[in-house]
């Protein structure tokens, strides 16, 4: 139990005075729940029948499971509704959604729930806020958009997630489009690379489309690859801080001269990665000839890179890892996985849809996530397991947000155009990266500034755990919410209000255990009316359960 956090509260605060020792009580019941050894044996997170591999990716990744000795335990339901949801929209289920779920008896509910929420409009504000930032859409420092800019270029962004564009034309688009930044959203991929210069745009693109890291390239390798953006011009416009992007056939090729002797230079020639070499012509933008190449249904690069990545975004490890360090001396750890995803990824048109619900629907996202400590550096590789990992920053606040039904206030520093941010905005569906607040800077949103997966930082640190154990914004956020008043209604049954609190923060009914703890704490006469309901909502959210996916 991790509660050694409590000692640095702050004993002046009218609150934990009241409550300091027995939420303590509270606390220890369910902050760390899913941990605790008298639950791995239940169904609370797991379920108690073991079932066989049901798809192609089961039957590739439980041959590994087979040659170790592993037999592999699934998620409970409660677990599944719960890491669907965060893993597919960002966004909690309600207690009546979690509610309906439990209690369906459909033996498909798990897969008819993936297709709802790949459907879903938050679908789109989730994975633009993921693609921000690869992408590095932020209107200011270091990338320096401008507002107008980023928001076009997350208004494109979204719009091409929820539409499903295919992966190929999706790309595409990003490396040849021409025209104002404001105007245009595409275009902002060339605005937002800090380094603009021929070899600084394609490592920008073999990082973000190939999972490669140029730098590391041979220099004559790189320098093949970047002809092909040589020729990206930019100019000024009348309109302040708008920007045209565009092809200037002219640069790169040799100007004639009045001198007999003088010749133009001959056509540029740019060499491919896979060293296939191609002379550009002048009459083409060599940025189309790089983009037949890279979406090409053979470039192993390609589809590698997409599938990769999905695959760690809901696994919270690469096939290849790091997802974004592709190279011949970090092969995949299984490769016969990566092909199968490649051919399903190629033969779908590029749908990564498809893709989402191959995973989402596998008995090996399915798995639980308890697991011998002694093992899993054995077992991580072979996807024995799904992962602990803390919500991310945007995803915390809002599940907060969500419980109380509050909403936090996004600002910028900067006073232009659209740096207004409605107050039920959610975090997730912020368009430009330089919008923020504290709660966000604390809990580790990324800088976007280099495009690497790593840039967010997910671990938990002191300051963290404090401002949820002892601030003032969380405390009035569950104090005063509009969702807290409904659910904590004097009207109400006490079993009502503390099912929905659990079924609100957690996803998940209360154990018998659990409520006999809450009800012992209410009848013990320290809190009155509404407060017993605040604590115990705050000691959830405190909890290891509601702070990392499971």
């Amino acid at each position: 139990m991790r509660v050694a956090g409590l000692a640095g509260i702050d004993k002046g605060d009218a609150r934990m005075k009241r409550v300091w020792l027995p939420i303590i009580i509270i606390y220890c019941a369910v902050a760390n729940g899913f941990a605790a050894p008298e639950l791995k044996t239940s169904s609370l997170f797991e379920e108690t029948k073991i079932t066989a591999p049901e798809s192609a990716i089961d039957a590739i990744v439980f041959r590994g499971f087979a040659k170790k000795g592993i037999r592999p335990s699934y998620c409970s339901d409660a677990v599944f509704l719960r890491r669907a949801y965060l893993d597919i929209i960002g966004t909690l289920p309600t207690a009546d959604e979690a509610r309906a779920f439990l209690n369906d008896p459909s033996l498909s509910k798990r897969r008819a729930l993936v297709d709802r929420l790949l459907g879903r409009d938050e679908f789109a504000d989730y994975w633009a806020m993921k693609w921000s930032d690869l992408l590095r859409i932020k209107a200011e420092f270091p990338v320096n958009l401008w507002p107008n800019a980023a928001q076009a270029y997350h208004h494109w962004l979204r719009a091409s997630l929820r539409d499903n564009k295919p992966y190929d034309r999706f790309v595409r688009e990003l490396l040849t489009s021409n025209g104002s930044n404001f105007r245009v959203g595409p275009v902002n991929f060339y605005r937002a690379i800090q380094d603009r210069s021929p070899e600084g745009i394609a490592t920008a693109v073999a990082l973000t489309f190939m999972g490669c890291r140029a730098e590391n390239w041979p220099t004559n390798t790189l320098a093949g690859m970047a002809v092909f953006f040589s020729q990206v011009s930019y100019k000024p416009t009348r309109e302040w801080k708008e920007e045209i992007v565009y092809w200037n056939p002219d640069k790169g090729f040799a100007a004639p001269t009045n001198s007999a002797a003088a010749a133009p230079a001959g056509p540029l020639v740019g060499v491919l990665p896979d060293k296939t070499k191609v002379k550009l012509s002048p009459d083409r933008d060599p940025r189309e000839d790089f983009a037949d190449w890279l979406v090409s249904p053979k470039n192993y690069w390609f589809s590698a890179n997409i599938v990769n990545r999905i695959w760690s975004w809901l696994l919270g490890r690469g096939i290849i890892h790091e997802p974004d360090d592709i190279r011949a001396d970090n092969p995949p750890c299984n490769p016969a996985l990566l092909t199968y995803l490649q051919r399903e990824f190629i033969k779908s048109g590029c749908d990564m849809k498809h893709v989402y619900r191959l995973i989402l629907t596998s008995r090996t996202y399915q798995l639980s996530s308890i697991f011998p400590a002694d093992k899993i550096e054995q077992a991580a590789p072979l996807f024995a397991f799904y992962p602990l990992r803390r919500l991310d920053a945007e995803v915390l606040i809002d599940a907060i947000n969500k419980v109380a039904g509050t909403s936090d206030l996004y600002t910028s520093a900067i006073p232009e155009p659209f740096t207004f941010i409605p107050a039920n905005k959610p975090a997730i569906a912020l368009p430009d990266g330089s919008i923020t607040s504290s709660f966000l800077e604390l809990f580790g949103r990324p800088a976007r500034a280099t495009g690497l997966e790593n840039e967010r930082v997910n671990k938990p640190s002191a300051s963290q755990r404090m401002h949820l154990l002892n601030s003032s914004h969380i405390q009035q956020k569950l104090e005063t919410g509009a969702a807290m008043k409904v659910i904590l209604n004097p009207k109400r049954k006490p079993q009502e209000i503390v099912e929905d609190l659990y079924l609100t923060i957690l996803s998940r009914f209360p154990t018998p255990a659990e409520t006999a703890k809450v009800e012992a704490y209410v009848k013990s006469g320290i809190v009155k009316g509404n407060e017993a309901g605040v604590d115990l909502a705050w000691a959830l959210i405190n909890s290891d359960e509601f702070l990392y996916r499971h």
